[in-house]
């Protein structure tokens, strides 16, 4: 249970910064679905090009979870149009 609620808090959080970024705001549920998708693009990412996956917390895979939510969100403005 609390590895669900983590999840959750972490996906809200990369969310939440990629849409700073990327100045594509939504709300808390957006904000996790990005967060967690992103973290898997960011994990496969991370694994493609430095051959290194994430199993722990760690800075450096929070800096992927963002890369690969911003990527989702960018593919999102490209195929639907900017909406901010």
């Amino acid at each position: 249970m609390l590895s669900l609620i983590l999840w959750l808090v972490f996906g809200a959080i990369i969310g939440w910064i990629a849409g700073v970024i990327m100045k594509d705001q939504r709300g808390i549920l957006g904000n996790i679905i990005i967060g967690i998708l992103g973290s898997f693009l960011g994990g496969w990412i991370s694994t493609m090009t430095v051959g290194t996956t994430f199993n722990e917390f760690s800075l450096t895979g929070l800096i992927f979870s963002v890369i690969g939510a911003v990527i989702l969100i960018f593919l999102k403005q490209l195929l639907m149009g900017k909406r901010s």
